[in-house]
């Protein structure tokens, strides 16, 4: 299984890649579990501009990403964990990568690699076999 962290490595990848390009990083991320504020959520998910002009202190952390933000004209201290979020992406043109669980709770493996199914024949080393 990939680490907790793997996904805020991807995140952080595409948060600067936004950046450097002049694009405006957005944020799609699960409310249950956030400190994010009430009422700007649609069906328990909310979308929130990462860019500088809309973040002070932002920051990615070990285990989340935090920043302050205005809502509302009020100023929200905001925490996303990392298994919170759902998608990176630029605002103006939608590239990005979407970040489900699922890439992230493969099970561990067992130690042992599996050798390859198909012909009978022996396997190089590390069961990689040659193909002709």
């Amino acid at each position: 299984m990939l680490p907790p962290s793997a996904k805020l490595y991807l995140a952080s990848a595409l948060y600067n890649w936004c950046l450097d390009r002049g694009l405006t990083p957005y944020v799609s991320a699960k409310v249950q579990g956030a400190r994010v504020p009430r009422g700007y959520d649609q069906d328990g998910v909310i979308v929130l501009n990462l860019g500088p002009e809309a973040t002070n202190r932002f920051a990615f952390e070990p285990d989340g990403i935090s920043f302050q933000a205005r809502f509302g004209g009020k100023v929200f201290d905001v925490w996303l964990p990392a298994e919170n979020i759902i998608a990176i992406y630029a605002r103006e043109t939608g590239h990005g990568i979407a970040l489900p669980d699922e890439m992230f709770t493969a099970p561990e493996p067992d130690g042992e690699p599996t050798p390859p199914e198909g012909p009978e024949e022996k396997p190089a080393k590390g069961f990689l076999r040659v193909v002709k």
